[in-house]
């Protein structure tokens, strides 16, 4: 098993300096609201795969007055270093620098939990890309360079159409890696989510307790069938509105509860969904990972009656590390492995 063992921090969010030891099974952290304890599960999500769950830019995390953050880690035995500064992002492997992201990143993948995982079931369509994104970006390592080549060429189409001339020969010139780079990205989403389908429904079932209910994802591209022929088809469309009007930035990930769109759900409902696809997430990279991710879960428990708690908890792989943040562990019913108090800045054993 893979597991988050030392780890420090610098100049991120509302810490100057700050170390602990994470260790095998339930860690938590206790503390009262507005303490960082958010920012500490984030710290450790960004340690490993060089993003937040929370922000999509990582210069929000650097601590006000500071020019740059630093987390530091060992997964595995490895030792894992990320400096980001305004000027340049610097990443070590055990001690060594590394150029590309690709090896640094096989280290470690993580799962994270929180209060706002609803906007999964309720939000924007764009919750729902950010969501595959993350899980795919863990699952291969050329699909963070497609996301980045898409966006790059989806934002320099962009710029032209909304030029007060619009020279039709400069816009065309990026659909080429628009095209390559997007149906590389729908490929690879179409195939998460039908990994994902059978472990979201298993998962779904045995929190919600229903042996009636059932769940149904579909995954419905921005540019149907074929980019390039969509890119034809919306062109008059995408002079008159300036955008461009196909392709992964307009991918859904929709979800049918009983036959019935989920905006019709009780909260309840969707929140055991919501849960369900994080735990589809674990499943799939457990299996093509061959080992559990990391669990970080943000003061989820509050939010759950107790048989929803009990059964999260069982879900979880034997062996498997979770760090998580509450504000009290009075409802706890399995072992804490290791307890924190966090207040004021400063972190005390329990």
């Amino acid at each position: 098993m893979a597991h988050l063992s030392s780890f420090k921090l610098r100049d991120f969010r509302c810490f100057p300096a700050l170390e602990c030891e994470w260790v095998p099974g339930l860690n938590a952290i206790v503390g009262p609201n507005a303490q960082g304890k958010t920012s500490l599960l984030e710290a450790a999500c960004v340690l490993l795969r060089l993003q937040s769950p929370r922000s999509p830019k990582l210069g929000p995390l650097v601590r006000l007055g500071a020019t740059g953050f630093v987390v530091d880690g060992f997964c595995d035995g490895a030792h894992l270093q990320f400096y980001c500064s305004a000027r340049r992002r610097k990443l070590a492997l055990d001690s060594v620098v590394q150029t590309k992201t690709a090896r640094y990143l096989e280290t470690g993948a993580v799962v994270w939990f929180s209060n706002h995982d609803l906007s999964l079931v309720r939000g924007p369509a764009e919750e729902r890309r950010r969501y595959l994104d993350f899980v795919a970006a863990q699952l291969s390592p050329v699909y963070r360079r497609h996301l980045r080549d898409y966006e790059r060429a989806l934002r320099s189409r962009n710029r032209l159409l909304k030029a007060p001339v619009i020279r039709w020969r400069e816009v065309a010139a990026f659909d080429s890696p628009l095209i390559e780079a997007g149906t590389a990205l729908s490929v690879a989403r179409d195939a998460l989510v039908e990994a994902l389908r059978p472990a979201a429904v298993e998962a779904h079932r045995a929190i919600s307790g229903e042996a009636g209910e059932t769940l149904a994802l579909r995954y419905r591209p921005g540019a149907g069938e074929s980019l390039e022929r969509r890119l034809e088809e919306t062109r008059e469309e995408s002079i008159r509105l300036r955008q461009t009007l196909a392709g992964p930035h307009r991918d859904e990930l929709e979800f049918q509860l009983n036959d019935l769109n989920t905006s019709f759900a009780s909260e309840g409902q969707q929140r055991t969904l919501a849960l369900a696809l994080r735990l589809a997430q674990a499943e799939v990279i457990a299996r093509r990972r061959e080992r559990p991710p990391l669990f970080l879960l943000d003061d989820i428990f509050g939010e759950l009656d107790p048989r929803r708690r009990n059964a999260l908890l069982q879900r979880f792989p034997a062996g498997s590390q979770q760090i998580i943040t509450t504000t009290h562990l009075d409802w706890a019913e399995v072992p804490i492995a290791r307890g924190y108090a966090l207040e004021a800045g400063k972190l005390r054993l329990l």
